[in-house]
């Protein structure tokens, strides 16, 4: 017979603060590559793709815009709320 995993309201609320913690690292990253290396990385994308420099950084901003609020509404949100009710 398999044996079931359960989780603790503890062990969810660790799980959802590593996943907070470690998405707002690989945002950060990004942001971070965007802005300091962002003269090689458009060299690199438009070897690729033949983009303006002003539509490079609006799909860099927007996806940074985009990734942020799923990390807060799929991590941070339920974390703060299970913290809240237990």
């Amino acid at each position: 017979m398999p044996r079931r995993f359960i989780m603790t309201m503890n062990e969810i609320k660790d799980f959802l603060l590593f996943c907070t913690i470690v998405n707002y690292v690989m945002l950060l990253i990004w942001a971070g590559a965007f802005i300091l290396a962002h003269d090689w990385m458009y060299k690199l994308h438009s070897r690729w793709f033949k983009i303006p420099v002003e539509t490079f950084d609006a799909i860099h901003y927007a996806g940074l815009a985009v990734y942020k609020i799923a990390v807060i509404l799929f991590n941070l949100v339920p974390l703060i709320a299970l913290w809240i009710v237990f």
